[in-house]
């Protein structure tokens, strides 16, 4: 059976969250570095195919608990991030966030 164009989208979502915190998870951070961090996992993310938008929040008051030497490593528990994805036919929104001490990846809705 051949995915739906919405199905199709969802697994987009995917890849881009993968690529998305793997990439940068480790990156060193600091409230002062935060906004420009977060332009580029945006405009990175965005370079890939089907990424109609990605809004990334780097939460400087998680990060202000947590500064070490004047820096620590980005991690899940300091970004809040929202995916749209534009996949021909289907169109999908999804988050990250903090869910009971994991950052949890989530689909927010679906449009076919």
């Amino acid at each position: 059976m051949d995915p739906t164009d919405a199905q199709e989208a969802c697994f987009e979502a995917g890849i881009k969250f993968g690529s998305l915190y793997h990439q940068f998870a480790g990156t060193p951070v600091s409230p002062a570095s935060a906004a420009s961090l977060e332009r580029a996992i945006e405009e990175a993310t965005e370079n890939q195919p089907y990424c109609e938008s990605a809004t990334v929040d780097v939460r400087e008051d998680r990060l202000a608990a947590d500064i070490e030497h004047g820096y620590t490593e980005l991690t899940g528990e300091y970004m809040d991030v929202e995916l749209v994805i534009d996949h021909p036919g289907g169109e999908v929104v999804a988050s990250m966030a903090m869910e009971d001490g994991y950052p949890l990846m989530r689909l927010n809705s679906i449009r076919e």
